[in-house]
């Protein structure tokens, strides 16, 4: 049977009405304590009426590791009554709802956070993280999934993409150690591996989301063989989705030769897809919904991500549907 854009998907109790996912996008909306307002809300809920999945955008989970003024968070306690009412109200558009949770490592601001940023090496900006730090560190994100839950999102998924801090613990062009979290793979994806399984404690029978920057685009950096064999692990390790994208190179919108080209990411998905079981998202400046059914016809991702788009018209997916429900 050919699925496409427009078809359930079913997975661990949740139903997915589609394939279109709305993916986390910094929208510089919250309070500058961190907090959820009227005006986040209405942008999430104005959008996810007729998506299958809503991703809201990355949270940090320490204030060491906010990186901009007004981003969400989701480091304390007295937050969750806000994220609560995000969800509710995300819920009730009937469309399942999950949190991204990150750390920014070394593209945190001290003048943001009055805190020196910190990353895997020392840098002239971030001091190199000692290993008491990076299991402390572990908690915090298992604290923030605990927060999430609470909070009544449907789950979480893990920023490891786009050079924050997970990404920068992955690739080699960031993590210089040679301790058990440097060097070979498989101590770069120790980091990442520890908080996806100490997040998937806390997060029990709902979803878990992994976001990879699974191509640095660089010789020296992490390739899609490397990123196959961290997909493998991810699965084993009790992640439901990965959601492929860029690494160090970024997250598409800084690479001027994409600028024009329609899902610039989803070759590495593909690639991704073959070595795994679990479904995966496809992103990269996808706008056109016959693109988007296409490669999920052809099998080459399960989910499609469509940014761009649903911040410019927020009725994208409404518009989409209508669109291919008319083709022949």
């Amino acid at each position: 049977m050919l699925v496409g854009l427009l078809d359930l998907l079913e997975m661990k109790g949740f139903t997915f009405k589609n394939r279109i996912v709305m993916p986390p996008m910094g929208t510089g909306l919250a309070s500058a304590n961190g907090a959820v307002t009227d005006s986040l809300i209405e942008h999430y809920t104005s959008r996810s009426k007729s998506l299958g999945l809503v991703i809201v955008e990355h949270s940090y989970v320490t204030l060491q590791g906010k990186v901009s003024e007004k981003q969400l968070g989701i480091h304390d306690d007295c937050l969750v009554s806000g994220l609560e009412e995000l969800s509710s109200n995300v819920h009730a558009t009937s469309t399942p709802v999950v949190i991204q949770i990150n750390h920014g490592g070394r593209r945190c601001n001290k003048e943001i956070t009055g805190l020196q940023p910190v990353a895997p090496s020392s840098t002239e900006d971030a001091k190199k993280l000692k290993v008491k730090e990076i299991e402390a560190l572990v908690e915090a994100y298992a604290m923030a999934a605990d927060r999430a839950m609470k909070a009544g999102f449907d789950g979480v998924e893990l920023h490891g993409a786009h050079g924050y801090l997970l990404n920068q613990f992955y690739s080699p062009l960031s993590n210089k150690r040679r301790d058990r979290y440097g060097g070979s793979l498989e101590n770069r994806i120790r980091f990442p591996l520890e908080v996806v399984e100490n997040v998937k404690e806390r997060v029990g029978r709902r979803l878990l989301l992994y976001r990879m920057g699974s191509d640095d685009l660089d010789p020296k950096g992490t390739t899609i063989e490397d990123s196959k064999k961290f997909a493998v692990k991810l699965e084993e390790a009790g992640v439901d989705i990965i959601d492929v994208s860029g690494g160090l190179c970024g997250d598409g919108q800084s690479i001027a030769q994409f600028q024009d080209l329609h899902g610039y990411f989803i070759p590495q998905a593909q690639e991704i897809k073959k070595v795994v079981n679990i479904p995966i998202i496809g992103v990269g400046g996808i706008t056109e919904p016959e693109y988007a059914n296409k490669i999920i016809q052809e099998e080459r991702v399960d989910l499609v991500a469509v940014g761009r788009g649903l911040l410019n018209d927020p009725d994208w997916a409404i518009k989409a549907i209508k669109k291919l429900k008319s083709v022949p």
